[in-house]
């Protein structure tokens, strides 16, 4: 019969797929495991309330109409389901195509048993491949990994969180799923089981053999299956494990898998107790706690209650004295091992002449060593199971029996590991050398035959050797049958060199040679190098093989997280036990053989995808384990920040002698020395980790520790960023200047600290924190602005956040909007500057209270921010105002669409308006009259559009102070960058101007980055005007410059130009209104328009001035009203922030206009 796993092998490499892709499904399950969307599990109220009607269980397929039709019927509902659909269509198609793999799996299962039934594959039945030993595992695998499939999806994954998931992908993807017919049996099979992981809640009945029974599984395959893991030893462990107490551990794989796939046929768990008896027996007669698949744990004392059969089949194994004799044995073997393995591992032990003679006792002690692991760790193990009382009594008595002692099972983990590690790469070492060895030992042996011969040839002189010529030729004859030793023909070589040595021995006793020393020693070498050669001759790879058997610790994949803590102690006492921890990591990776084997067999592509995964998980694992390093470094850092800021004064740069005492400090300087030097031993101890491959991925220490600091760096930041950006909104003075103090305290310390030690770690501190500050403000600043978007930045999609260094999300402040501290920095000082209580005076750059005239803020407040959280901190801060301001003037098009444009009757009045004052560089008749009726029409329309205008033009004037502050920080601190920037500005609109006068001329194509990341630069540094910014995209709105005109000169009366400020000040404290926020608004509003409603609004305002000049002129009154005064000072405001030239206003107002009013002010 051909090898049953052979490429021409159709029937073979079918199932071998199968099995490959069942592995791959498990890890992908895994995987997504970890990123369920929050939201489908509608936690807490928020998003209950939110998200709750569109949102839906099974329940929605009974009445989908009704559903869809409460959502379709509520606008609010569709865009918030509109938008849903766009922010997690793309995670809900992955979970979807890994829930349709698994029921493809049993699907394809199942035609493969059918196709074996039918003959498809030649002379291939179900009993012959169930004959052969690879077909015999991969069926059975087959069937186990589905089992697997199913649990996993069901302990990861909640069942009302997957129909919610199933409901939503169906719901969005419609099209495809009509066309998909498979959906109905995906959800028929993952429909919710009533199964919970939260500790707590009832295991449902007929639970989980209803689940497994959803799609029908040939039962002669289920009963053959579960036979042959009865009987057979499918995986051939048991001559890896000859001693009978052993057996358990051997057939430990077979196990689990019996455990998963006795659920499929319940009847024997229920009835069959000589079955059950005999499985218990073999497979858990001292063993009640196994692992299933990569170190998920089972307690079968739990999971096997409320089967009859089952039940009665384990009470051998979980009778009182049986747990006790058990306990007592492997607590006794702990400390024993521990010292036996001690022993191999002192310094100068494990040599290789020793190994070579002591190869089965090593295999015994690691044998022991593994086995004893194995059983105190997972009958120690807390789990879900311990909420039945009997499973809790269980393993308390365990624990008090065995005297059981974590720590002292963890030195036998960490000592085992580094034995094993050890000998492997010796053996591996003995290994690749092993011929070229032999053949020096040979080479050896036979220059001394040569020699001897040539002793007793007479020729080569020899203190009182006689010439002896048959022993010349005996030696001779010796020494060309030592050359002759073929090493590939290692059988025959074996029995050949046992004669030579016995000839050797014969012919030192007949010919009485021992009397002479010299050549009793060449004897004596030569059988001891033909002994050499007999022991690396018999170094074989099956010793490796073994040992890659014995030290599987695959069952701790879940369960030596809880040894973690003794880990850390370890390293925290002892740095240098990372390089024993090294070895228990490379053992844990060991673990990934178990479900790379078949895919790597069956050279699928997912072997790179699988292997990523575990590797990354079991990369992760390590990276928390020294986590403590950077953690106690960071603890150690802080006595220095501590010292070095309140305690060691700085030393002047001239000093005085006598001073020379008080500056120096010796004792705080000692201590600081002290704390540094603590603070490089444990740099020294992750250092001492040699570059590790775990898996597939290669593990830097260098690089660990690095990644660890920036870690322990970020969790620190970020909290004191969260905490130091708390404020009481209900203080009337603000707490914002003191808190950024406090925070730019703290900040400096973190970076000065930094900066210290960079050098005693060997990592670029100033470059660390550098980025890793400006990743967790970049990382806020996205998450914040989240509010605002319509398609979110999901955690998993942000290029700022990390699986290696997370920057943590903390919870939102109760009762406040912001998602984060930048967002209550943005509120606390659009509060504090509320154009209704506030005066901004420009020159001064200052607001102040409208009732106290107090200082509220100065542009002073902006270099607090920047020492606090930087120029990113900055810089966010103004793109999260850019935000805001398009959210208002999103709201302001809204209003204006509802309000005015759908409404006739004002677009009556207006065009009636526009009408009266054409042309508009005609004067208006009467217009006292003509434009207070307008502005009396049209002030109901107002308060809303005002709101509006206000928080846009004071979000400018903050955006404007910003913009100041970086771009003197950028000239002061990097003056050349500024230069070149602006230089590089200039030239590239000059560029850009030629080209639309001469389309000849170059211009930036559309995929050139250019423009793009020029403009990032240039508003980091601050050389850019918010005023000339344009925020969203505008239709033509009819009458937008008249309306614009009349909101201005309704308004501008309630202010008042006050000489000493140099501005527009309300009139009238009751009814406040600030003039430069409202000049500021108005700039903006227009600029998201075409250019021409700005032309016709100043055109509109000139008319306004020249038409109140000339009443007033044929009144024969000398004084300008003070309406006319506002609108000129309102011209000079708009044109400062606009930069428009002054030639723009004059075609509209005459000259002496402008030059006259100032002298009248």
């Amino acid at each position: 019969m051909t090898d049953f796993l052979a490429e021409n092998n159709l029937c073979g490499q079918t199932i071998l797929k199968l099995v490959s892709r069942g592995n791959a499904i498990i890890a992908e399950l895994l995987r997504l495991s970890e990123f369920i969307p929050p939201v489908f599990k509608l936690e807490n109220k928020a998003d209950q309330l939110k998200y709750g009607d569109i949102l839906c269980d099974f329940s929605y397929f009974k009445g989908s109409e009704y559903y869809d039709h409460k959502i379709d019927s509520n606008p609010d509902l569709q865009d918030l389901d509109e938008e849903f659909r766009e922010n997690h269509i793309e995670i809900l198609t992955r979970f979807y195509l890994a829930f349709e793999s698994v029921h493809k799996y049993i699907r394809d299962l199942n035609r493969f048993l059918e196709d074996l039934d039918e003959g498809v594959f030649i002379q291939q039945t179900l009993e012959t491949v169930l004959l052969n030993e690879d077909g015999k595992q991969l069926l059975c695998e087959g069937l186990f990994l589905y089992g697997v499939m199913l649990l996993v999806i069901d302990m990861r994954i909640e069942g009302i969180v997957r129909e919610r998931m199933l409901v939503s992908y169906h719901r969005y993807s419609a099209s495809e799923a009509s066309v998909d017919a498979n959906i109905d049996d995906v959800c028929k099979l993952l429909r919710s089981t009533g199964y919970s992981s939260i500790g707590g809640i009832r295991r449902p009945s007929n639970y989980p053999e209803s689940y497994f029974q959803r799609v029908p599984i040939n039962k002669t395959y289920i009963n053959m299956v579960i036979g042959r893991l009865r009987s057979d030893d499918i995986y051939n462990l048991i001559s890896a494990y000859p001693f009978p107490e052993h057996r358990s551990t051997a057939l430990a794989t077979q196990a689990s898998m019996l455990y998963v796939i006795l659920y499929f046929a319940p009847e024997i768990l229920h009835n069959q107790q000589a079955k059950m008896r005999e499985i218990v027996d073999k497979h858990f007669p001292d063993n009640w706690v196994t692992s299933i698949y990569m170190g998920i744990p089972v307690n079968l004392m739990d999971a096997w209650e409320p089967y009859k059969a089952a039940r009665t089949a384990l009470n051998n194994t979980l009778d009182p004295s049986n747990v006790k004799d058990l306990s007592t044995r492997y607590e006794a073997r702990t400390n024993k091992l521990n010292a036996m393995v001690m022993r191999y591992l002192q310094e100068g032990t494990l040599t290789e002449e020793f190994i070579l003679d002591n190869i089965p006792k090593l295999m015994n002690c690691l044998r022991e060593c593994n086995v004893t692991l194995r059983w105190l760790m997972l009958h120690s193990v807390a789990g879900p199971w311990d909420l039945n009382k009997r499973c809790k009594q269980l393993r308390e008595q365990l624990i008090f029996d065995s005297k059981f002692n974590p720590q002292q099972l963890f030195t036998l983990l960490l000592n085992t590991s580094q034995l094993e590690l050890n000998l492997k790469e010796m053996f591996r070492h003995m290994l690749t050398n092993k011929q070229k060895q032999w053949e020096a030992y040979k080479k050896e042996g036979s220059e001394r035959m040569q020699e001897l011969s040539e002793v007793y040839s007479g020729s080569k002189p020899l203190t009182r050797v006689e010439k002896n010529e048959n022993l010349q030729a005996w030696f001779s004859e010796m020494g060309k049958q030592i050359t002759s030793l073929n090493y590939e023909d290692s059988t025959s070589a074996g029995r050949k060199i046992v004669q030579l040595i016995q000839a050797l021995e014969e012919v030192q006793e007949f010919h009485q040679l021992e009397s002479n020393l010299q050549v009793r020693q060449f004897l004596a070498e030569t059988r001891k190098f033909l002994h050499h050669m007999i022991r690396t001759i018999n170094i074989k790879e099956e010793v490796l093989i073994q040992l890659q058997i014995i030290a599987d610790v695959s069952y701790a994949w879940e369960i030596v997280d809880s040894y973690t803590r003794y880990m850390q102690e370890g390293i925290k006492k002892d740095p240098s036990l990372v390089i024993k921890l090294r070895a228990t990591f490379l053992k844990l990776a060991s673990a990934l053989d178990l479900p790379l084997l078949r895919i790597n067999q069956a050279n699928s592509a997912d072997l790179i995808s699988v292997s990523q995964y575990y590797s990354g998980e079991l990369v992760s694992y390590v990276r928390k384990v020294l986590q403590i390093i950077p953690e106690t470094m960071f603890g150690l850092l802080a006595n220095i920040i501590r010292l070095q800021t309140h305690n060691i004064k700085e030393v002047p740069t001239r000093l005085e002698k006598e001073k020379l005492r008080e500056y120096a400090q010796l004792d705080q300087r000692y201590k600081v020395a002290k704390l540094t030097h603590s603070i490089s031993v444990f740099t020294e101890g992750i250092l001492m980790m040699k570059t590790t491959l775990v898996g597939i991925i290669k593990i830097d220490p260098k690089q660990l520790l690095e990644d660890g600091i920036r870690k322990e760096l970020v969790r620190q930041v970020a909290w004191a960023l969260h905490e130091g950006l708390i404020f009481n909104t209900k203080l009337k003075v603000s707490e914002l200047s003191t808190k950024l103090d406090a925070l730019g305290a703290k900040m400096d310390g973190f970076r000065r600290s930094f900066e210290y030690i960079q050098d005693y770690v060997n990592i670029y501190g100033l470059k660390i924190w550098q980025e890793e500050v400006s990743r967790i403000i970049n990382y806020n600043v996205e998450q914040e602005c989240n509010s605002f978007l319509r398609t979110k930045v999901l955690d998993w999609q942000s290029v700022y956040q990390s699986t290696a260094i997370p920057i943590p999300r903390y919870a939102p402040i109760p009762m406040d909007i912001s998602v984060n501290f930048i967002g209550r920095l943005a509120r606390e000082i659009l509060r504090i500057t509320d154009p209704r209580a506030t005066c901004y005076i420009d020159k001064m750059n200052t607001w102040y209270d409208n009732k106290t005239k107090l200082e509220v803020m100065t542009i002073r407040l902006f270099s607090k921010v920047q020492d606090s959280i930087g120029t990113y901190g900055l810089t966010g801060l103004d793109r999260l105002l850019c935000f805001m301001i398009v959210k208002e003037l999103q709201n302001f098009l809204t209003i204006l669409n509802r309000g005015v444009l759908r409404d006739k009757a004002w677009l009556e009045f207006l065009a009636s308006l526009l009408k009266s004052l054409n042309p508009v560089v005609g004067l208006v008749e009467n217009p006292a009259k003509v434009y207070n009726a307008a502005s009396s029409k049209a002030a109901k329309l107002w308060p809303p559009f005002m709101d509006v205008v206000l928080k846009v033009g004071q979000m400018q004037l903050l955006r404007k102070q910003i913009a100041n502050e970086l771009n003197f920080s950028c000239k002061y601190d990097s003056n050349l960058l500024a230069g070149a920037l602006q230089t590089m500005n200039r030239g590239l609109l000059t560029d850009i101007e030629a080209h639309y006068q001469d389309p000849s001329l170059p211009y930036p194509k559309e995929d050139n980055p250019l423009m793009f990341e020029l403009t990032s630069y240039l508003e980091c540094a601050g050389i850019s005007n918010p005023f000339t910014k344009i925020y969203i995209t505008t239709k033509r709105v009819p009458y937008f410059a008249l309306f614009g005109f009349l909101f201005v000169i309704s308004h501008l009366p309630k202010l008042q130009y006050t000489k000493s400020v140099v501005s527009m000040v309300c009139k009238n404290p009751r009814d406040p209104l600030d003039g430069p926020p409202l000049v500021a608004g108005i700039v903006t509003l227009l600029k998201q328009f075409h250019s021409e409603n700005s032309d016709q609004f100043l055109a509109l305002l000139g008319q306004y001035v020249r038409s109140m000049v000339e009443s007033v002129a044929s009144s024969q009154k000398v004084e300008l009203p003070p309406e006319v005064i506002n609108v000129l000072v309102f011209f000079e405001e708009f044109l400062e922030y606009t930069e428009m030239p002054r030639k723009k206003v004059e075609a509209h107002i005459p000259a002496y206009l402008f030059d006259e009013f100032r002298t009248t002010l």
